[in-house]
């Protein structure tokens, strides 16, 4: 099974961070970023992300993706 936090991870270091290799990523993605980081997350986990869903207790760091894609992912194979 895909580790679901260690690919977030991995595509916003590869992404947005431009080689530094910190824990958080909170506050360093854009507008446009966030965009493509929902492009992403609906692409490589096949879900969509509802716009209701665009909150930050679901997408604003990795542990808070990481449980919002296990209760979605939940939902989609139930």
């Amino acid at each position: 099974m895909m580790n679901t936090k260690a690919t977030i991870r991995r595509f916003v270091e590869d992404n947005f961070m431009m080689g530094s290799r910190r824990s958080a990523f909170a506050h360093i993605i854009d507008s446009t970023g966030f965009l493509e980081l929902i492009t992403f997350i609906e692409e490589m986990f096949h879900v969509t992300v509802e716009e209701d869903e665009m909150l930050p207790e679901n997408l604003d760091n990795l542990d808070a993706i990481n449980a919002y894609l296990s209760r979605k992912l939940s939902t989609v194979t139930a």
